[in-house]
């Protein structure tokens, strides 16, 4: 049995569905117009990325640079907000401020991958200013910055684990007796990493045992989603938010 609730953060009757970026599936991810497509499908935890533009300003965008899903170009650090603003995902909608996105979803919860170190100040000052620590969940691949930000902001600030932190879990779960931090509250793995499993039975109950709950990225496929769920996970982000809902309302447990 999953331990109590560590954080306001994770207090959800039963498992987690999370629209990663929105729903990336759908073409114009980690925008206002895909956010609000996931809320009005019901979802209120929402997964999206920070980084900060030369000027400081926070906005919520996976890549470094915009080429990839907008019609600008140039690494997003060295552009100011001024050029951003006119970037558009998809060639159609706008790349948000995350503090846009705090006022524009009142209710939503946000896992956030703070993806720059340059992004960590900004951000928990903004969360800080909004009072937003019960909607908030930072993560990173980078296990020294979740550190630094749970250190800089105290318990009131969710975190997850980074790649060290996940590694050290799996091999605790495996009996290996090497460090596991206790900040944290949940793991936030991949299913597998380079043909190796993380998320089975006994990686569960590793966390479970401390407190931690598991959310699984990125899952698309219902039979994917069938699997972790009778694992035992608590969580799930997904790109295609229409697929995971109906799992879980086939499941009995879309909240």
């Amino acid at each position: 049995m999953t331990a109590r609730i560590r954080h306001p953060y994770l207090d959800h009757p039963g498992p987690i569905p999370f629209a990663h970026r929105g729903g990336a599936a759908d073409g114009v991810e980690n925008t206002v117009c895909q956010f609000r497509r996931a809320v009005e499908a019901g979802y209120r935890y929402i997964e999206t990325d920070v980084h900060t533009t030369r000027d400081g300003r926070l906005v919520a965008f996976h890549d470094e640079t915009l080429d990839r899903v907008t019609d600008g170009a140039g690494r997003i650090a060295d552009l100011p907000w001024a050029e951003v603003r006119h970037a558009r995902v998809g060639g159609r909608e706008p790349v948000p401020l995350f503090e846009e996105l705090l006022e524009t979803f009142p209710e939503v919860r946000w896992n956030v991958d703070l993806k720059a170190e340059s992004a960590l100040r900004p951000f928990l000052g903004l969360v800080a200013r909004t009072g937003a620590w019960d909607r908030i969940c930072v993560g990173s691949f980078s296990e020294a910055r979740v550190v630094r930000a749970q250190r800089l902001a105290g318990e009131r600030l969710a975190t997850s684990y980074g790649t060290r932190g996940v590694l050290n879990l799996r091999l605790r779960s495996w009996g290996v007796p090497v460090p596991v931090r206790r900040s944290a509250v949940a793991a936030q793995v991949p299913e597998s990493r380079s043909g190796i499993p993380v998320v089975d039975h006994r990686f569960v109950r590793a966390a479970h045992a401390r407190g931690l709950r598991v959310h699984v990225w990125t899952v698309n496929e219902p039979e994917r989603m069938h699997r972790l769920l009778d694992l035992g996970v608590d969580g799930i982000m997904t790109d295609h938010i229409d697929t995971l809902r109906k799992v879980m309302e086939d499941r009995g447990v879309w909240a």
